[in-house]
């Protein structure tokens, strides 16, 4: 049946996401998947035990709409020790399903039709549909996908009076930068300046690299006391099929937040987030995650040194971004195509992450993967014909 004249699509410019494109295409050519953030590797038996063990507790019902205190209390402890913050589990932490509907709420809690909320590009591709969605504006903040520092000028030069909210990611998605505490500070004093909401999306926040220290919204108490701080287990634990996630904010706007959240999922599944609680309770089962990705980081910057890609080591996530523009002038999209059916190897074409048409020359491979299937892939791009 046709639907009558008048049907407007609320996201007119949004198709299927590069992401699901690329898979597929892999799929389609048996190519190594290095273009999807997801881990070839499986969570710990630990964790799968445990989520058996309160399965057959029967712990398979609804969880509180806020989430299982018992996970809630061990993600304010974790916070507390890395940040020195204080987060209240009874009204202050709330479980989401995913970071992406953490993220999602919080910007719907924030945005009003018309309001503008700064937007950093590259930028993971949920933001801007999320805030539209909401009938606010994306402004843009341009950086290089290999980009060395924030022009804090040019972000003062973007706001104005109809500005509510900055969006960030760090460590980031797609370029791997992590910010610095005086981006940070520089941040606090904007949003103080012209009281603008903050929200954090720090879901690599235990994949740092080369001793850098991961500086959250939590530890600069300028920031947390107008930011939404969104989590997820899924990057942590290997789980980004359980969508498990979190989000961190004042008593105030937690309240606003939870009264959307309670209408989209109500509540998370239960007997993971029991599991969740209990693994949270060896510090170790996280701490050792910056090491494990950073040798696979090396590996897999070392087996392509010789290809003639260019690079800045990604600083954190489990994201690389490589230059290609010594070796050919094709745009980005053309060759993540050409690269998966001919090489053998998908990756992600970092201009898919920017607002308007650009060509940095850049793609995004995901080293989530066991070593010899990021040996394979470097041994299949040696061998491309430029």
């Amino acid at each position: 049946m046709l639907l009558k004249a008048g049907f407007r699509s609320k996201l007119p410019r949004v198709g299927t996401t590069i992401f699901t494109k690329m898979s597929r295409l892999a799929e389609e050519h048996k190519a190594i998947n290095l273009a999807q953030g997801f881990p070839e590797f499986d969570c710990a038996p630990e964790l799968q035990k445990l989520v058996g063990k309160y399965i057959a507790q029967g712990k398979n019902q609804y969880a509180p709409m806020a989430g299982v205190m018992a996970l809630r209390e061990a993600i304010a402890k974790k916070v507390f020790i890395a940040t020195s913050k204080e987060y209240h589990p009874e009204t202050e932490i709330t479980i989401t399903s995913g970071a992406t509907e953490a993220l999602y709420v919080a910007l719907s809690t924030v945005v009003h039709p018309g309001d503008e909320v700064i937007v950093f590009e590259p930028a993971y591709d949920s933001y801007v549909p999320a805030i539209e969605l909401n009938g606010g504006i994306p402004v843009f903040v341009t950086l290089h996908p290999q980009y060395d520092w924030i022009d804090w000028q040019d972000v003062r030069s973007k706001i104005g009076p109809r500005t509510k909210a900055v969006i960030i990611n760090t460590p980031h998605n797609p370029t791997g930068n992590v910010w610095k505490l005086s981006d940070l500070q520089e941040l606090a004093s904007i949003a103080e300046k012209h009281d603008l909401i903050v929200i954090s999306d720090e879901v690599y926040e235990h994949i740092i690299f080369d001793g850098r220290e991961h500086i959250s919204t939590a530890s600069i108490p300028e920031l947390a006391g107008r930011t939404f701080l969104c989590g997820s287990f899924g990057k942590t634990f290997h789980t980004t099929g359980w969508k498990i996630g979190y989000c961190l904010a004042p008593k105030q706007l937690t309240a606003e937040f939870r009264k959307i959240h309670q209408f989209l999922v109500f509540s998370v599944v239960t007997p993971i987030q029991f599991a969740m609680a209990e693994y949270l309770e060896e510090p170790e089962h996280y701490l050792g995650l910056s090491a494990f990705y950073q040798q696979k980081r090396d590996l897999f910057n070392h087996a392509i040194g010789d290809i003639g890609f260019t690079l800045k080591s990604s600083e954190g996530s489990f994201f690389q971004n490589v230059s290609y523009e010594k070796l050919t002038d094709e745009n980005d999209r053309q060759l993540a195509e050409r690269l998966t059916i001919e090489a053998g190897v998908a990756s992600i074409p970092v201009s898919v992450f920017y607002n308007e048409i650009t060509n940095y020359q850049t793609l995004r491979f995901c080293f989530a993967k066991n070593d010899d299937t990021l040996l394979r892939a470097a041994e299949l791009l040696g061998k491309v014909v430029w």
